[in-house]
């Protein structure tokens, strides 16, 4: 069924007010405020503003828990994470629902029940890891273990492009491990996950997980806490700094995974037709809004214009629309700033010389936050929109000629989150591929993670990984017992 914009069965209850979760109740706040679809400009609801001393209470809460579920069974805690797993599936419309009015990514294709399902395949990935004792040496002279321990409270600060996907990244880990968490959400789409952490009381112990929106400030205040061992955030560079210069004053655990202008590199034995459709996704899913996202294309100059017409076609053919209509393949801007941000860089291309192939003009006096899909060809490093992440549906195309040349550029950033080769030769495609400064590589592909494949980033794209055994094991500290 096809839910059209002010329809009955598209309305959110925009009267509601949500409350934040701590020890295991909902705790009503003094201050709300609105929050917006970003496709209509409608309230979909009313986020609670946390306070400090509601960040206190929940600090409170989760270090009550952690004694008791630090210590409880590793069967228990994996048992309670597919708990998990199974109540994000039977809940499943009604999250992709909401994550849809707040965020305003479709319903359908990789939208929002695709963050939904892949939210529920993360859970019950991460509930099936264990953390077993290594034994290091066992002879007449000795034996020494090497033990995995829960660190204590993780705080989570999570970002609006993927609320609830990020937000079980964060949180399953952690309380697998034993940990107990406090997480805030965006204040650009804290409601989905309110009702993920509503869910998540449903089946685990009071204080083992709790959230208190709010604005920045609570963010900053999360940070400096003395009572919380870690940081776990996902959003951009600056904010990262910010976080790990407020941590530094209680030498916090952190996994930090930031912003990226991953590079994807194109040879010139591929065919363009059948890399299009991927280079395409690689680049524009979620509207572009994705930190592993492809960002800066290099094409070389044999296949450039082929490549070019090719973009173009797959372009023309996806549909940008209210994410409530089936039909759309892409949504709007999820707010106003990012908006005016990636409007800003596609003009200063536009000014100095870039060639708009498609999109380049959002449409004027139109309820919502959408810009067209643009491809930006004949530019290069020094205009903004290559230099700078945009994390939008723009993307810059680069001439090449010299692959030696074009390794050095791909590399001439200060991000390094991830990269792609695209080549019709694998065995070339992933030699290349490990010379790129990033903390993941693809060949013929771009953006593609899954749960058993570590993700992180190196130089300003963040500290640590996320997923896997090695994503898990950033949730414990280490004891070594030598007997």
């Amino acid at each position: 069924m096809t839910l059209e914009p002010g329809s009955l069965g598209a309305r959110a209850d925009a009267a509601k007010r949500y409350a934040n979760l701590i020890g295991g109740r909902p705790t009503p706040a003094g201050r709300h405020l609105p929050v917006a679809n970003p496709a209509t400009g409608e309230i979909v609801g009313h986020m609670p503003i946390g306070t400090a001393d509601d960040l206190d209470a929940a600090v409170a809460a989760a270090r009550a828990a952690f004694p008791a579920w630090s210590a409880t069974p590793s069967e228990t805690r994996k048992q309670a994470c597919l708990a998990i797993a199974a109540a994000l599936k039977d809940h499943a419309e009604e999250l992709a629902h909401l994550l849809t009015l707040e965020q305003g990514k479709p319903l359908n294709g990789l939208g929002s029940r695709w963050e939904i399902g892949g939210a529920q395949a993360w859970t019950a990935a991460t509930a099936a890891l264990d953390i077993p004792v290594k034994v290091l040496q066992d002879d007449n002279q000795g034996r020494v273990e090497l033990h995995r321990k829960a660190i204590g409270v993780v705080g989570s600060i999570t970002p609006w492009n993927f609320p609830v996907l990020i937000a079980c990244w964060h949180i399953v880990p952690a309380v697998r491990a034993g940990n107990t968490v406090v997480i805030k959400p965006s204040p650009h789409t804290p409601l989905a996950t309110i009702r993920l952490v509503e869910l998540i009381n449903a089946v685990l112990p009071p204080g083992v997980v709790n959230i208190v929106a709010g604005d920045d400030a609570l963010g900053a205040a999360m940070s400096a806490h003395p009572g919380i061992d870690k940081m776990v955030f996902t959003g951009s560079s600056a904010t990262g700094r910010k976080i790990m210069g407020a941590a530094a004053q209680t030498l916090k655990r952190l996994t930090l995974e930031l912003g990226g202008n991953d590079a994807g590199i194109v040879l010139p034995d591929v065919d363009p037709k059948q890399i299009a459709e991927g280079l395409f996704w690689g680049a524009f899913v979620n509207n572009g809004q994705t930190c592993a996202a492809l960002k800066r294309l290099y094409v070389h100059d044999s296949i450039y214009d082929a490549v070019c017409a090719e973009l173009v076609r797959v372009a023309a053919t996806v549909s940008v629309g209210n994410g409530l209509d089936e039909s759309s393949a892409l949504g709007p801007i999820q707010n106003a700033m990012q908006f005016n941000r990636v409007r800003e860089l596609v003009e200063d291309a536009k000014a100095r010389g870039g060639r708009v192939l498609i999109g380049g003009t959002p449409p004027e006096g139109a309820p919502g936050h959408f810009y067209p899909v643009t491809l930006v060809a004949d530019v290069d490093h020094g205009i903004r929109l290559v230099d700078e992440e945009q994390f939008g549906p723009a993307l810059p195309i680069i001439r090449y000629s010299d692959v030696e040349a074009v390794i050095a550029k791909a590399n001439d950033n200060a991000n390094g989150l991830g990269g792609s080769i695209w080549s019709a030769d694998t065995a070339k495609a992933r030699a290349l591929a490990l010379r790129l400064d990033c903390g993941i590589a693809w060949v013929n592909k771009h953006g593609a993670i899954q749960p058993n494949a570590p993700f992180g980033g190196v130089k300003q794209s963040g500290i640590g990984v996320e997923f896997g055994e090695e994503g898990l094991f950033e949730n414990t500290t280490i004891q070594t017992v030598i007997s």
